[in-house]
């Protein structure tokens, strides 16, 4: 997008809506169009101010970050939501990515990795920290999902979410090629034999979520 990224922060500690406003603005393609300090107000104000990506925190008072997540989803449905949090459970990646965010990152995370993420999820991809991708997926199928990359869960997304290898090439900015490598190397670490067992994989285990 041409326009600045208007961003929403939602996160109760003070400091940390103050750097993370420092670190976007100061980066010229970002307008910080609000800050929330507990989930309670966050989708309200995402409705009001209708950010393009809202940064939200998990652990907060009032109203947790999940329950936020779906209250922003159902009342500013074009946002698109970042969890910014210092919680790395497989079980809340897992459901913040179904209930509806487009990114999961730690606090640990750099501040470029912040900003090219906020920048990524605006122009419509989804973004997984490098240090949770690998443990995304629980279940009889975790020891396998754990060998795909993060691009590779993208794909096998998209796959699920009845995509064409042009379509994601497009939506994930990579040439076709790319996929088809993708596409070979998940099928071949899933031990599956087609596309239409990988979708069918990726609706049963949840991830088309990743792709809305």
């Amino acid at each position: 997008m041409n326009e600045r990224i208007k961003v929403l922060i939602v996160d109760d500690h003070k400091l940390v809506r103050q750097g993370l406003r420092f670190l976007l603005e100061q980066d010229g393609g970002f307008e910080v169009v609000g800050e929330c300090e507990d989930g309670a107000s966050a989708a309200g104000e995402a409705a009001r101010l209708s950010p393009h990506v809202v940064l939200l925190d998990l652990l907060m008072p009032r109203v947790d970050g999940l329950t936020a997540l779906r209250q922003i989803r159902s009342r500013a449905p074009d946002a698109r939501v970042v969890i910014l949090t210092s919680h790395r459970a497989d079980s809340r990646v897992r459901e913040a990515l179904t209930v509806g965010a487009r990114a999961y990152l730690l606090k640990t995370a750099g501040v470029e990795d912040v900003v090219t993420t906020v920048r990524a999820v605006a122009a419509g991809q989804t973004v997984i920290d490098s240090a949770l991708a690998g443990r995304l997926m629980a279940g009889p199928h975790g020891t396998a999902i754990d060998r795909l990359s993060p691009r590779e869960l993208e794909v096998l997304a998209a796959i699920g979410g009845g995509r064409s290898n042009k379509e994601i090439a497009q939506r994930l900015r990579i040439g076709e090629e790319t996929v088809k490598s993708h596409v070979s190397s998940l099928l071949a670490k899933l031990d599956l034999q087609d596309r239409t067992q990988a979708a069918l994989f990726a609706v049963r285990e949840h991830l088309v979520a990743l792709e809305d």
